[in-house]
């Protein structure tokens, strides 16, 4: 197997019918929240550059899109997945790695957030630099909230006012931040070895 992981473009639209169908049946085996995802949707996010595919020649093995919101303060990776027959091969990883370098690079200002049910996401955002959190530190944006009407659980996350689900909250810092923690870091570590000369 070849398997290329690459972003999403023009040239990827053919395969939005194949991943909308792919979600629904996730999330029917599944018997958790995934939200649905309309063809329309998925190919705008190929479109605009924001989401990663991954192919094994013409064959569609994975997919994941980042979502933008609050005035670009906070980025999402949503809609991780893997078809059945490709799983396994630690192919989630390497999507969702790439969705995440994808968000970093192309908003190094924002924070990166996403929500999940799934315990193998939850780790993999944790190799990632992710940190659970409450459902309030992530965005206030409607967009982002209204997404999760299509979900199963969606009445336990309105009974609780967007602060409570079935769902993981998790938060990784931005680009920026991080660069900025870095340096400081490097600054610490020079001053001491000035200070030990």
């Amino acid at each position: 197997m070849d398997i290329s992981i690459s972003i999403a473009s023009e040239g990827h639209l053919k395969y939005a019918e194949q991943l909308a169908e792919a979600y629904a049946i996730s999330a029917k085996m599944r018997g958790t929240g995934i939200a649905k995802r309309k063809p329309e949707y998925l190919t705008k996010k190929m479109n605009n550059g924001n989401a990663v595919i991954a192919l094994n020649g013409d064959e569609l093995c994975g997919f994941c899109y980042i979502e933008i919101f609050s005035s670009e303060q906070y980025v999402s990776n949503s809609g991780l997945i893997v078809l059945p027959e490709f799983r396994g091969l630690g192919l989630s990883t390497k999507i969702k790695a790439a969705a995440f370098n994808l968000a970093r690079n192309k908003y190094p200002h924002a924070k990166i957030f996403g929500i999940t049910t799934s315990s193998i996401v939850m780790k993999i955002n944790s190799d990632l630099g992710y940190k659970p959190v409450a459902l309030t530190e992530l965005t206030t944006d409607d967009e982002f909230w209204n997404s999760c009407s299509s979900c199963a659980n969606f009445d336990i996350l309105m009974r609780h006012n967007r602060k409570m689900c079935l769902c993981t909250g998790m938060l990784a810092a931005s680009k920026d931040e991080e660069e900025m923690k870095l340096n400081l870091t490097n600054m610490i570590i020079k001053e001491e070895e000035k200070s030990n000369i």
